[in-house]
């Protein structure tokens, strides 16, 4: 793909369309909540979608004042725990209070007539959203920026007194990797498709060598560049906290880190120094410094762990595929890509251990 064609990626992604017709919400039902909720925001005057792929739909809400976002649960028979709309509210509103930046919220509404399903209001960031982790669109000394302020702002979440801040029940504190490891593994087995030696060699081997280095903090679940909005190259807002609990914050970290893994954009360590982008080590490094964690010991174990837990997550999509219930067209090009990630983990503990 060339440069300018990731930049059209970034248009694709970004922004705003009409409203699915599935979709669509009544704006005079949701009037009177933003009156009561949002001071002085006054009419809402438009209502659109934004076309990024979130699983929970999310729109602009445009009033005569203001620019707010409604994010809430798809409609129709939803898995109890997946999609909560409720939960990504606690937790950007608790985070509000600290400095992790994110987006101010004005309430949660879960009375279902309003706009069919849950759903909260936040403030609109007004900034720049990159798709593209190379960021093609600015400068090597924007992008050395762009790159600090994003391992800088993980640092400030996992440094968040989370009882403090009244998010004591938010997860369970503790054994996060060893649990990890067995929900993934079980889900991993109810989906199976084929008989993937690597896979079983993982769900053998991981759960007897997780490391001996439990700690609790919050960890957002999925933090990469495309969850951000970002303004002078600092980070305005951190968004789509859907799988976001109390965890192990070497494990949320090294799964961001997996992009130097799996992107062969980030194999080349000349052409990533004319960029200004960091190497994995150097990322691992600027996170080491500012927590003071030497992250060396078990760096392999974390990799082979989060490749794993995505393998898992591919084996599902399969799995969904093969039940007929696969959404995307490209579902299952994504789901066989179980066999590499796995075959990768595999090889980096027998590279390492």
């Amino acid at each position: 793909m060339t440069d300018s064609s990731k930049v059209l990626d970034d248009a694709k992604y970004s922004g705003t369309k009409e409203v699915d017709e599935s979709l669509k919400i009544d704006a005079t039902k949701l009037q009177p909540w933003i009156d009561a909720h949002v001071p002085d925001a006054g009419k809402i005057n438009a209502i659109e979608q934004f076309k990024g792929g979130q699983s929970n739909p999310t729109y602009k809400i445009i009033t005569d004042k203001i620019n707010l976002v409604l994010r809430r649960k798809p409609p129709g028979k939803l898995l109890p725990s997946a999609h909560a709309v409720d939960r990504e509210y606690k937790v950007i509103t608790a985070l509000y209070e600290t400095d992790v930046a994110v987006p101010k919220t004005y309430g949660l509404c879960e009375d279902q007539d309003i706009a069919g399903t849950t759903f909260f209001v936040m403030d609109f960031l007004d900034g720049d959203l990159f798709w593209d982790p190379m960021i093609p669109s600015v400068s090597k000394e924007d992008r050395i920026q762009i790159y600090k302020n994003k391992n800088d702002t993980l640092v400030k979440l996992h440094n968040v007194d989370y009882k403090k801040i009244g998010l004591e029940d938010y997860g369970k504190p503790g054994n996060y990797v060893a649990r990890q490891v067995a929900r993934w593994s079980k889900q991993y087995r109810a989906s199976e498709t084929d008989n993937i030696e690597a896979m079983n060699n993982l769900i053998e081997w991981l759960p007897q060598n997780i490391p001996d280095d439990d700690e609790t903090t919050i960890v957002h679940g999925d933090y990469r560049l495309d969850n951000m909005i970002l303004k002078d190259n600092k980070v305005m807002g951190v968004l789509d906290w859907e799988l976001s609990t109390l965890g192990h914050p070497i494990a949320d970290f090294s799964y961001h880190c997996l992009t130097w893994r799996t992107q062969e954009a980030y194999y080349d360590h000349a052409k990533l120094k004319e960029l200004g982008v960091p190497n994995e080590q150097e990322y691992r490094d600027m996170y080491s410094e500012s927590t003071g964690k030497d992250l060396s010991a078990n760096w392999e174990f974390y990799m082979a762990f989060n490749m794993f837990k995505i393998a898992a997550i591919c084996q599902g999509i399969l799995g969904r595929v093969r039940d007929g219930t696969a959404a995307s067209k490209h579902a299952e090009e994504r789901g066989m890509t179980v066999y590499p990630l796995s075959e990768a983990a595999w090889s980096t503990i027998e590279k390492n251990f």
